[in-house]
């Protein structure tokens, strides 16, 4: 007789699931310790070198990184926690048991499923309130090279803005609207994609539509002399939000306000197709929890002692990389406005999972 419920039973549900859970927070300990151990050996002389840091600031480091390597390997993690969950349980002839009770191929793994999707709302809250706002800290903090950063709110560094043929580079942006102050700006004046002049101040303030520069160095290129003014006007008809909305980045903001950044954005007339893949990558990324159980499936079937289970094994950690390859891809051609947005952020999640449930089903079969 076929089972035809959604679980095989709840003590069979609850034993796999916390059997899955567990073996991944174990896998996801062991990554998460070895790489930040390696990381954290790369990093620590840089932070060292600067005057003032201590022992402290290594912590203050590991803090910030730490959340960062928990988001990228949860996946990872996941997919080995499935794999060893499976292939314990057919080692153990225990899914040749659920099979022989009538119990189906997706009966065996909706317990995981099920953990998965809690999984992965747990990986989007923690993205939100804790990894975006650890990037966004860690990224200021590199930026100055492990030194002061200024306890300025909203402060925007190295931001990139195009006016023309020329650009225009200012490692720090604070303040919005009027109040918008530009430190360490570099001014490239091309002409018909010639380098002309390469302009650079200490300061520089919006004034009459254009910026106000101050401690000022002009450089010729045609003439390899520098001239010394104490200010000059520059970058007439660039607008403040231009350098305060030209340095948004999709790791370091929430949903919501990812959401806001992009609108603004639009109603600049900037490109927005990079951000909103990102956006959408929000969802997609920690959903593809969701897929591992099913992609590391295949595992699970199969006599253990045809000889196979090790070849099974690396089949399912096949697909599983295969998925994290397909998407890194897509939302780096989704970065270059190859792919749309959308197909971007949710392609390879639609494609593996049709890979996933059709291996499954020819594996019932």
């Amino acid at each position: 007789m076929i089972n035809v419920q959604f679980f095989p039973s709840r003590r069979i549900a609850f034993y796999m699931a916390r059997m899955f859970v567990l073996r991944s927070l174990a896998v996801l300990a062991a990554l998460v310790l070895i790489l930040q151990t390696l990381d954290l050996l790369g990093e620590s002389g840089k932070i060292l070198a600067v005057p003032g840091n201590s022992d402290s600031s290594l912590w203050y480091y590991v803090s910030l990184r730490f959340p960062q390597l928990v988001a990228r390997f949860l996946p990872f993690s996941v997919l080995l926690g499935t794999l060893i969950t499976l292939a314990t349980l057919n080692q153990n002839s225990e899914i040749v048991s659920m099979k022989a009770a009538g119990i189906s191929a997706h009966q065996i793994i909706a317990p995981l499923i099920v953990a998965s999707f809690g999984i992965a709302a747990f990986t989007f809250v923690f993205q939100e309130r804790v990894v975006t706002r650890a990037t966004a800290t860690l990224n200021d903090w590199q930026a100055v090279d492990y030194g002061h950063v200024p306890k300025t709110s909203g402060v925007v560094t190295n931001a990139w803005v195009r006016h023309g043929d020329d650009l225009i580079l200012a490692r720090q942006v604070t303040g919005r609207g009027a109040e918008t102050r530009l430190h360490g700006v570099s001014i490239y004046d091309r002409a018909g994609g010639t380098l002309v002049s390469i302009i650079t101040a200490a300061r520089g303030r919006p004034t009459n539509g254009g910026w106000r520069l101050e401690d000022v160095k002009k450089f010729d290129v045609a003439k390899t002399s520098e001239t010394r003014l104490p200010s000059m006007m520059a970058a007439d008809g660039v607008q403040p939000r231009e350098f305060t909305l030209a340095d948004v980045k999709a790791d370091e903001q929430d949903f919501v306000t990812l959401n806001a950044s992009i609108a603004s954005l639009k109603e600049a007339g900037m490109t927005t197709g990079p951000l909103e893949a990102g956006l959408w990558h929000k969802l997609s990324g920690p959903l593809s929890a969701l897929l591992m159980p099913l992609l590391a499936a295949v595992a699970a079937f199969g006599l253990a002692r045809s000889g196979q289970l090790f070849l099974r094994a690396v089949i399912g950690m096949a697909l599983g990389f295969a998925y994290f390859v397909v998407d890194n891809f897509a939302l780096a051609m989704g970065n270059l406005g190859a792919y749309p947005p959308m197909l971007a952020a949710w392609a390879p999640f639609a494609l593996f999972l049709l890979v996933g449930e059709a291996v499954l089903i020819r594996t019932e079969e």
